[in-house]
């Protein structure tokens, strides 16, 4: 984890603060500051002023309103994830972690080799008294290390699978018929859709391709075994990419060149007739208001088919800093609002950012049970909650980017003619390489 000083420094300063008054607790609690009422100001770094920041509002006036009113959280907006990646990795290099924030907002994909690479860096939340049999176990699988709870789940990256019913129904199907099934039925149905509409049943960013990985997935299987690359000996993988190939071949699949030719050409360009991603891709859909109504989600297809597939996409969680001087005030806002399923903080969070979170909890509100009008009136929101529930377990890794880069110049060489087993074993080389540097 090479990183060059001076790119580092304006990203370290954003997030520096001067430590900030003592701790409070809820009201309920057991503990010694259970009673306070103390101002105390909680300093915290996210990025997204659309998504994760009215997330942290919402647990704010939550806290606020049911268990400390003197309570501020000092919200630090970053541009981008990288930016508190590399306050964390400057502050490790100087030795002085009572530079960083409270609490920051982290990546689920890099959390651990963070908190092996910099143990000091951060602080575990075992002594919060969250809920955690409230998240589901692939979700929390990111932030646990070594048998210790580390991050708090703010959003759900459960992926779905959304359908346009009407060019379904063109076809001669119905959402039932492409939920359950094998991918290669859905090759066959994504073959006859294309013939009836001129519209591909999914698309892809062909350079940031995440379809491996959630086909993978939902398999339960990863791109990584023991911490090595799993790629060119892992049968699951050579039948997902083999999968690929056929979709595209047949014009069920298309992979788009890039993440705008992904979102703005296929996806609001209407040149799809379904998409399947992550949860986050929904706003993306919703753009396109003329076809409200007319899609619905289910779950993904899966190699055999007869069951229903799951799997997650991105996604980030909440942790406190090693030197943070307001760490059990830091602990305990977290701990009463995502922590413990608190509907005032995911209702907000969902109607003012469309953050989904991930507690079970959470899902059974009103809320979240509402039928959205854009997806035919589905409840959607409760049902991601309960798919991410059913996400199998897969070992993860800090090159988890770097895997998908290479996995996916694999599959663009693959459709120009290369053999696939070659294909793949260039890419595992390549990946082999990257992780030894």
């Amino acid at each position: 984890m090479k990183k060059v000083l001076s790119a580092l420094m304006a990203g370290t300063m954003m997030l520096s603060l001067t430590a900030c008054s003592s701790s409070s607790t809820a009201a309920t609690t057991t503990s010694a500051a259970a009673s306070s009422t103390d101002a105390v100001e909680v300093s915290v770094a996210a990025w997204d002023k659309n998504f994760n920041i009215p997330a942290l509002k919402a647990a704010e006036a939550d806290y606020q309103k049911n268990v400390n009113p003197n309570f501020k959280l000092n919200i630090i907006e970053e541009s981008q994830s990288s930016d508190v990646e590399n306050a964390i990795t400057l502050a490790a290099s100087s030795g002085d972690y009572s530079t960083l924030p409270d609490i920051v907002l982290f990546q689920d994909h890099y959390i651990q080799k963070f908190v092996s690479d910099y143990p000091d860096a951060w602080q575990d939340l075992e002594d919060s008294g969250a809920n955690w049999s409230d998240f589901g176990t692939e979700k929390l699988s990111f932030s646990t290390i070594n048998g210790k709870h580390y991050g708090m789940p703010v959003d759900n990256g459960t992926a779905v699978f959304a359908y346009r019913t009407d060019l379904l129904a063109a076809a001669g199907y119905t959402i039932k018929d492409v939920t359950g099934i094998s991918w290669d039925k859905w090759i066959e149905i994504g073959k006859a859709v294309y013939e009836k509409t001129g519209k591909y049943l999914m698309s892809m960013d062909g350079n940031g391709n995440d379809l491996p990985y959630m086909m993978l997935q939902a398999e339960g299987v990863s791109q990584f075994k023991d911490g090595k690359p799993y790629i060119s000996d892992n049968e699951t993988m050579l039948k997902v990419i083999d999968v690929i190939k056929r979709a595209v071949d047949a014009h069920a699949l298309y992979l788009a060149n890039d993440w705008s030719d992904y979102t703005d050409q296929t996806i609001q360009g209407d040149m799809v007739a379904g998409v399947m991603n992550g949860n986050w891709i929904i706003p993306t859909i919703e753009k396109v208001t003329a076809n409200s109504g007319k899609w619905e989600l289910t779950t993904l297809p899966t190699l055999a088919g007869g069951k229903e597939g799951y799997a997650s996409n991105g996604g980030s969680s909440l942790y406190v800093t090693g030197k943070s001087k307001n760490a059990a005030a830091a602990k305990d806002f977290l701990a009463k609002t995502f922590g413990a399923g608190s509907t005032t903080t995911y209702d907000a969070a969902l109607k003012n950012g469309g953050v989904i979170g991930c507690s079970t909890t959470a899902g059974k509100s009103d809320v979240y049970q509402a039928g959205v009008a854009y997806f035919n009136n589905q409840a959607i929101y409760a049902k991601i909650v309960e798919w991410g529930a059913s996400v199998k377990v897969v070992e993860q890794s800090d090159y988890h980017y770097t895997c998908r880069t290479q996995i996916a110049t694999a599959i663009q060489n693959i459709i120009s003619g290369t053999d696939e087993k070659q294909a793949l074993k260039d890419a595992e080389d390549q990946l082999k390489f990257a992780m030894q540097q």
